[in-house]
């Protein structure tokens, strides 16, 4: 099978798990859009509060994924390492420009790092070193993606400056929360976190190709411009963290 045909069934499946998603959505506001309260419990936000209801559907779509993944004896660590893997093949295809195969690796890596949170709740397993591995390999994963944008972009103008700014960003918003939960004030507010990071870095895998294509534009650029949102975003994140935390600890 050539790589051109693989990239187009890695597409097509994107468009189908849309279209289950959608309908997945329709059944879960048929059945009365019941919130998470893992999520509720930890005050989750997605989209600054906005996206709720995709927040909380997907949490209920993941049920069955939790129920054979407990009942396989499946443990957090090995979803860690999951994810840890996903994560590092998706900056690597992001790099070689295999995109929509990157697009899938990110979305199996985030769903992979949901579930082992997930777990380690439920099954009553959290711990520190847990907790340890988890944020730390969260960070390999967005270095490893935003490295494969700056390779990927190496030969236009702003990619690597907008893949580096991108990165930095989302280092320090995760480092200015981390720093005001040592000292006992936790802030999770912000526009541009993980989960916003992880769902605009996949989208734009899945659908910057056709779409410049379709409309004619230069190779990357409309990765650039998403590049260019999660930076502008995350820094504005970071700012607003770092004040927030500040002030409360005057």
């Amino acid at each position: 099978m050539t790589p051109t045909a693989i990239e187009r069934i890695a597409f097509l499946s994107f468009l189908t798990m849309i279209a289950v998603a959608v309908v997945s959505m329709g059944a879960y506001a048929w059945l009365g859009r019941k919130r998470d309260a893992d999520v509720a419990g930890k005050g989750g936000q997605f989209l600054g509060g906005a996206g709720d209801f995709p927040l909380h559907w997907f949490m209920w779509a993941i049920t069955p994924a939790v129920t054979i993944s407990r009942a396989l004896g499946l443990t957090p660590d090995f979803y860690n390492y999951v994810g840890l893997a996903f994560g590092i093949a998706g900056g690597w295809l992001v790099a070689i420009g295999r995109l929509e195969l990157a697009g899938w690796a990110i979305v199996l890596g985030g769903v992979a790092d949901v579930l082992d949170g997930r777990i380690a709740r439920l099954t009553q397993t959290a711990s520190n070193f847990g907790d340890f591995i988890d944020s730390t390999f969260d960070r390999f994963v967005e270095a490893a993606t935003f490295l494969g944008f700056a390779w990927y972009l190496r030969d236009t103008r702003w990619g690597p400056l907008l893949s580096g700014a991108a990165l930095s960003g989302s280092l320090i918003v995760s480092y200015a929360r981390a720093r005001g939960e040592v000292h006992g004030v936790n802030c999770t507010g912000g526009l541009m976190q993980r989960a916003e990071r992880m769902a605009l870095t996949a989208l734009v895998c899945f659908l910057g190709p056709p779409i410049s294509s379709a409309l004619g534009l230069a190779h990357g650029t409309l990765i650039e411009w998403v590049l260019g949102l999660i930076a502008a975003g995350t820094w504005y994140t970071a700012i607003y963290r770092t004040a927030w935390i500040a002030a409360r600890l005057r």
